[in-house]
């Protein structure tokens, strides 16, 4: 999850009165009528007076449909009521599955999730039924092809918004960066694959990380160590965070996190030797190591330069305290000091990335107060990746209706408008 920032859109000085255009229906204003109209059904106020005026009589404010079909030469041609009424329906359904899709999505490895039927993302709740699903609509605004058999549409929302990724994005009040996900996650959904390459380099970075913990659940039986056990794919969802970062340009990154599955990451990302790690199990400490003897090896800090395809990037573990997401404040102020200091003014060198648990995250207090802090002058930093570890058991809670009163443990992130992405971890 990733806060985004701030930007606004709104109608064109120059956009083209309601009559200047009925002078020219065809083709090629196809998606400029439809961008306004959308723009109209989501904030009124934003377009121009005469274009208000013009779409409040459309009687169709719900949706984001055109009462034009392009022909496919240029031209267009006026839908028939009842036609225009089931492509209004189209785009109704279009929306509900880019609002609620996520609400039915595969996300829990285990199963335990349980989920409501969501009638907003049935053919009926539109008034459409399966008579229609060999009939071809235009698709408005959505990224693909612009007219699809209600089928092929249905097929490629459930795909997009249903499958083992669920986004919650509708909440975000930028029309810009709205459209930026529609388009990234509507376009490239027929298109997420791997390379054998790829393949390999997630295998071998899973491998790791399971290999790590056997280890030492077998070496060292009974020490506390927060196991990252059914959440190993947050190792090369790290790597790959800090090989882009990276490769866009920046140089330094400040990573906090709390216990669970702190020493795979020491290891696997960060780089700190095993031979290390085991010795501090052992109770063995370097010379250099004396002035934080006493402390937990969970808690410790660590840094190393990691090289990408941009150049080294310097990686930096801050030191955790007991208390859950107290570390986050402190990373977030870290790198705001280290944009200082490289006067990073635009956050474009300097990043950083935060670690939770699904309870922490929903019940420490310090988690709203520093979102609350992201857009504030002095303290802005550019944004935060947010990372959560879902392992569905916290705070000795096994039902999450006794552990928060949200549908899910990231809502709190609606408050800085932050795209959500939901994942099954074993996909």
């Amino acid at each position: 999850m990733t806060a985004a920032s701030k930007s606004s859109g709104s109608a064109s000085s120059t956009a083209k009165t309601p009559k200047e255009v009925e002078s020219y229906l065809n083709g090629g204003n196809l998606a400029f009528l439809e961008q306004l109209y959308e723009q109209f059904t989501q904030d009124p106020a934003s377009v121009d007076v005469q274009w208000r005026s013009y779409f409040s009589t459309l009687d169709i404010e719900t949706s984001t449909a055109s009462p034009f079909h392009s022909t496919g030469d240029g031209s267009a041609a006026e839908l028939s009521p009842e036609a225009a009424g089931r492509q209004s329906a189209v785009m109704q359904m279009i929306n509900g599955h880019r609002s609620r899709g996520h609400q039915v999505a595969k996300l829990d490895p285990l199963g335990l999730m349980h989920r409501e039927p969501v009638s907003e993302l049935e053919l009926a709740h539109y008034g459409l039924s399966e008579s229609d699903l060999n009939t071809e609509f235009d698709t408005g605004s959505y990224a693909g092809p612009s007219r699809m058999k209600l089928s092929e549409l249905l097929d490629s929302l459930r795909d997009t918004y249903c499958d083992t990724i669920g986004v919650e994005y509708m909440h975000m009040t930028s029309l810009e960066e709205k459209r930026w996900l529609q388009k990234r996650l509507e376009s490239q959904h027929r298109n997420r694959s791997f390379s054998t390459q790829d393949k390999t380099d997630i295998l071998n970075r899973l491998t790791a990380a399971e290999g790590l913990e056997r280890y030492l659940h077998t070496r060292f039986v009974g020490q506390k160590r927060f196991s990252l056990e059914g959440g190993e794919s947050l190792i090369p969802i790290l790597d790959e965070l800090v090989q882009r970062g990276g490769a866009q340009g920046i140089k330094e990154i400040v990573l906090g996190m709390a216990h669970r599955g702190r020493l795979n990451v020491l290891v696997n990302v960060l780089g700190k030797s095993p031979d290390t790690l085991f010795s501090e199990f052992e109770g063995k400490y370097e010379k250099d190591m004396l002035a934080v003897e006493g402390d937990v090896k969970y808690h410790k800090g660590f840094s190393s330069d990691i090289n990408t395809p941009g150049g080294a990037v310097h990686l930096a573990l801050a030191f955790n305290p007991s208390h859950l997401e107290i570390v986050s404040p402190v990373a977030v102020g870290s790198v705001k000091a280290r944009q200082v200091r490289r006067q990073d003014t635009t956050g474009s060198e300097v990043m950083s990335i935060a670690v939770h648990g699904d309870a922490a995250f929903a019940g420490q207090g310090v988690v709203m107060e520093t979102f609350n802090m992201a857009e504030c002058r002095g303290y802005k930093t550019g944004g935060t990746v947010h990372i959560v570890v879902n392992n569905q058991v916290g705070f000795t809670t096994s039902n999450p209706q006794d552990a928060r009163s949200t549908p899910y443990c990231t809502d709190v992130a609606k408050m800085v408008d932050a795209p959500i992405f939901h994942v099954n971890g074993d996909d």
